[in-house]
């Protein structure tokens, strides 16, 4: 049964990633024959991505995932090391604002996105090594809190705002799974809401998508222009979709459609069947992942695979929801499927330790 689980997960990740193949390429390569003269420019580097995740996956799924106990706070230490180094000048790359990245000649890497793992890693060896104390406050819930509210901070400073309340979720759920008692982390909820108000008020841009998200016909060149030409490629589509490759909307319409929106490209060229589609294959992934998280042989396992799961699938939904304006943007890329390096290779990762866990719970 747990062999076909996992057959089951590999199976649906081969198939989104190569639903992304077709679809970066469909979407980028007008785009990038125009700026860099090569049409295949954003599909060649997306297979350099692929080699290196493959590689990573397959050295994820060899080990086994309980050594990961001996290296969570070193891994968590250097990773938050590395978000400091992104933020200074001269060493991190700031992209339209954004100082995210560190640039190594054709290939840039995210620290966020190491952070990410290594924060579910440390909370989940965190909760299986603390037992009854993990109901405590000073002993249970403080330490993970204040490790999440640097990371949060140092995320904030980027300014990231989109992956602080996705990995704060992700921690939160953790937690509240493990036992921690309810009012602990309603407390900090509920203190956080004026900060996240504030943060939200205080920066013109965010304010400008929120603003968009509750009425981009407001401002349709500016603010909303984006979620406004989402919907445009979206409802073109219908039921069975425009054709692959004849999408209008990634015509210099579409912001970024072969990264944050790649999934409105997939509801114009494939239709509503297309959208549908993907949004079954990442049930499946989900369900599949539940699976592994029920059969997990060690505590340590079980909130490993439970804090992966809750990542990707909040990426995905969150991804999905913006592009039908169902959410404000936030620009997180959509699982296995939209281009972008680091979020790429750490998903396919997070698949690989799945898969691991999976296969350890065959032999408990």
């Amino acid at each position: 049964m747990v062999r076909n689980i996992r057959i089951n997960l590999f199976i649906v990740t081969v198939i989104l990633i190569c639903i992304g193949i077709v679809m970066i390429y469909s979407s980028s390569s007008i785009y990038a024959c125009e700026r860099y003269g090569d049409g295949f420019f954003f599909l060649k580097r997306h297979f350099s991505f692929l080699a290196i995740g493959a590689l990573l996956t397959f050295i994820a799924m060899s080990i086994d995932y309980r050594m990961l106990v001996r290296f969570a706070r070193p891994l968590l230490w250097i990773s938050i090391a590395l978000l400091v180094l992104v933020l200074i000048p001269g060493i991190g790359r700031e992209v339209s604002g954004a100082r995210r990245w560190f640039r190594f000649k054709f290939i840039s890497f995210q620290p966020s996105e190491l952070v990410n793992l290594a924060l579910i890693v440390y909370v989940a060896d965190f909760i299986s090594r603390k037992n009854n104390e993990i109901k405590t406050f000073m002993k249970g819930f403080l330490p993970p809190v204040c490790v999440l509210g640097l990371c949060s901070l140092l995320f904030l400073l980027q300014p990231d705002l989109g992956t602080t309340v996705a990995i704060g979720s992700v921690v939160f759920i953790m937690l509240f799974v493990a036992g921690i008692r309810s009012q602990y982390l309603l407390s900090v909820i509920l203190a956080g809401l004026p900060v996240l108000s504030i943060l939200i008020l205080s920066a013109p841009y965010r304010r400008a998508r929120i603003l968009a998200f509750l009425n981009p016909w407001a401002d349709p060149q500016r603010c909303g222009f984006q979620i406004i030409q989402s919907q445009i490629a979206l409802g073109s589509g219908g039921m069975f979709g425009v054709g692959l490759g004849k999408s209008m909307q990634k015509l210099f319409y579409l912001p970024a459609a072969h990264t944050d929106f790649i999934f409105s490209i997939i509801g114009e060229e494939l239709g509503l069947l297309g959208t549908l589609c993907v949004v079954v294959l990442f049930i499946i992934f989900i369900l599949q992942g539940l699976k592994i998280i029920k059969n997990a042989s060690t505590k340590f396992g079980y909130f490993l695979a439970l804090g992966l799961v809750l990542m990707i699938s909040s990426k995905a939904v969150i991804n999905m929801g913006v592009s039908c304006g169902l959410l404000p943007t936030k620009g997180l890329p959509l699982p296995f499927i939209s281009y972008g390096g680091s979020s790429f290779i750490f998903d396919m990762v997070s698949v690989g330790l799945l898969m691991n866990i999976a296969r350890t719970g065959e032999y408990p």
